[in-house]
């Protein structure tokens, strides 16, 4: 049987658990994933635990935030004026936006804390400081075409993981 390795194409389901259990993401329901093994479209910790698995196996993959999305960074918080947010932006603690800087540049924040005249933003990525635990199961394995290795990425149409 083929297992997952280095230029093949992975189809799997999976349900990601944070610390207390809460469901933060899961394939239930939906489309399984699919990705090519080696080409960095999945957390390299994630993808280097599945090596070895074959279809139909399911395995339990728990990631430290070291080896996910970092620690929750104090100095990825930032102060702003409310003018100076998007007119209509949801401000609730929790709420994502995305914010514009001088450059042009967008970066998704977090809304952290509210204050009077001004909101505090956190760029942490949403699951940093987050031990993850994944339960996954390995759909379908099939090597990789040449297309699919040249660009790095699954050519049948269907979702990615980012």
């Amino acid at each position: 049987k083929p297992a997952v390795a280095d230029g093949m194409v992975v189809t799997f389901d999976f349900t990601l658990r944070l610390n207390d259990d809460e469901v933060a993401d899961t394939t239930q329901g939906q489309m399984p994933l699919r990705f090519v093994v080696g080409q960095g479209q999945l957390l390299p910790a994630l993808e280097d635990a599945m090596i070895g698995m074959v279809a139909g196996e399911q395995r339990q993959i728990t990631i430290e935030p070291v080896d996910a999305y970092g620690e929750w960074d104090e100095d990825a918080l930032e102060e702003v004026a409310i003018s100076e947010l998007p007119d209509g932006a949801e401000l609730e603690e929790g709420a994502a936006l995305e914010v514009t800087d001088s450059e042009g540049e967008t970066y998704e924040a977090t809304v952290y804390e509210i204050n009077k005249d001004t909101v505090v933003l956190d760029y942490n990525h949403p699951l940093a400081g987050e031990t993850l635990q994944f339960d996954v199961k390995v759909v379908d394995i099939r090597p990789a075409t040449a297309s699919e290795l040249a660009h790095g990425h699954v050519h049948s149409g269907d979702g990615h993981v980012h």
